[in-house]
């Protein structure tokens, strides 16, 4: 049990160093992506050609500069490991202690009650 916690304690460690380098890829990459979408917006709302070509030709600038920063995803994976090992952990295990006067009290009280 003590080597198990050791090793998810390690775990989580290294998923936050992973996390926090490539913090700032993630960063962009979000920001990427939001520019695509507003652009794509923008796109359909235009009107003449010329305009559908601009936000094409910008859409695609900020795709590349996007597609350069997808390190970030590496980083957003190593946090949804680390939330996966804090919600793990968090998880109280049900174990009755049998030595526990308290609870053996309780058991006895509540079978008293029910006959």
């Amino acid at each position: 049990m003590m080597m198990k916690t050791f090793l998810l304690f390690i775990a989580a460690i290294v998923a936050l160093g992973i996390f926090l380098a490539n913090l700032g890829p993630l960063i962009l990459f979000a920001g990427g992506a939001f520019l695509l979408y507003v652009i794509f917006k923008k796109c359909v709302k235009a009107q003449s050609t010329g305009a559908k070509v601009m936000w094409i030709v910008l859409g695609l600038i900020v795709l590349s500069m996007t597609i350069s920063n997808i390190f970030g995803l590496i980083g957003l994976v190593a946090l949804y490991v680390l939330y996966q090992l804090f919600k793990k952990e968090k998880t109280p295990s049900r174990s009755v202690n049998h030595d526990d006067p308290f609870t053996n009290f309780e058991n006895q009280w509540a079978s008293m009650t029910n006959s």
